[in-house]
């Protein structure tokens, strides 16, 4: 039996804040396939790599971050190139793909935008470890609320994923009880009617199931694309975007909010989210008074100006709605 562990670390931007890191990964209170530690500052969290059940264990202070990986039972590989993997990860969960300094050196004097980015000061947004799991989060949040959502997730997680090692569990015993977030091969076990037992509609069961099997078969290269995509220009989430909306029952929202969830893409348009059109409607509130919530129309007109940060503007307008966990 091969024990293997990969860590790494990161240095942190400073300022670097935690709450939209803390509420993305506290968002299931019943924490099936992540452990929250906040007064530890430590994070497990249970996922697939290269086939296996692995646990990764996330520990930070101030200025640092540090990533420890077990992954029993593995086959001997180039630690160097995992180790590479393992640090690419951790960049995308902390929200450093794209350095969002770029975005209060550009629009910080803006007359609405400003204020949100002075009070915000250090956002970063998290991602989740895997595109798949980013992209399966997205179907799930379509059109419903973040609770409804989270309900979904753990449903998903319960009958699908995977347990830990008994030597991963024996190792760290605080996070025995964790599954392994499932992965498209473990997804496609199921179908349409298990998931419509797991309160699935039949839209979402598909859309699923059609993105698992696209990824098992290799058409929807995921983890391909997060081999480049701290290089991506424009045109390469652009070619994404065209690729992922070939698939029925995702639409641009879906798409936006997966590639800032699963690459860190800043530049995803965000306009069709109920919660940000509701947050540029307070925002513009405060110069016009009876000013109403903009359709999502106005809000891609809006959203259009802060080009290349769009998305990064959606979670400064989430986080002024303190709804961080979305």
């Amino acid at each position: 039996m091969e024990r293997m562990w990969i860590e790494c670390q990161q240095s942190l931007p400073q300022p670097y804040r935690w709450q939209e890191f803390l509420a993305f990964h506290g968002r299931d209170a019943q924490q099936r396939c992540e452990l929250l530690q906040v007064p530890e500052r430590r994070l497990f969290k249970a996922l697939i790599w290269h086939g296996q059940p692995a646990l990764l264990s996330l520990q930070w202070d101030e200025s640092h971050a540090w990533a420890r990986l077990h992954v029993p039972d593995a086959e001997p590989q180039d630690m160097d190139t995992c180790r590479q993997e393992l640090q690419a990860m951790l960049q995308r969960m902390l929200g450093l793909a794209w350095p969002p300094s770029a975005l209060l050196k550009a629009h910080g004097a803006h007359a609405e935008l400003g204020p949100l980015l002075a009070r915000h000061s250090g956002l970063h947004v998290p991602a989740s470890p895997t595109p798949f799991e980013a992209l399966s989060w997205a179907i799930m949040g379509q059109q419903i609320s973040v609770a409804v959502a989270v309900s979904l997730r753990r449903k998903l997680i319960e009958e699908a994923g995977l347990p830990l090692h008994a030597q991963t569990q024996k190792l760290e015993p605080e996070a025995a009880h964790l599954l392994a977030y499932p992965d498209a091969e473990q997804v496609l076990k199921l179908d349409v009617d298990r998931l419509r037992t797991l309160s699935f509609s039949q839209a979402k069961a598909q859309t699923l199931l059609s993105v698992a099997q696209a990824v098992h078969g290799g058409t929807l290269p995921l983890d391909a694309w997060a081999l480049k995509s701290a290089q991506w220009t424009g045109e390469a989430a652009e070619a994404a975007t065209r690729q992922l909306l070939t698939i029925k029952g995702i639409g641009p929202w879906t798409v936006n909010y997966s590639l800032l969830r699963g690459y860190g893409w800043p530049d995803g348009s965000l306009h069709g989210d109920v919660a940000v059109r509701r947050a540029i409607g307070l925002l513009q509130q405060k110069e016009k008074p009876d000013a109403e919530k903009p359709d999502a129309l106005q809000a891609r007109i809006w959203l259009d100006q802060f080009q290349p940060w769009r998305a990064l503007v959606a979670a400064h307008l989430w986080a002024s709605l303190s709804d961080q966990s979305y």
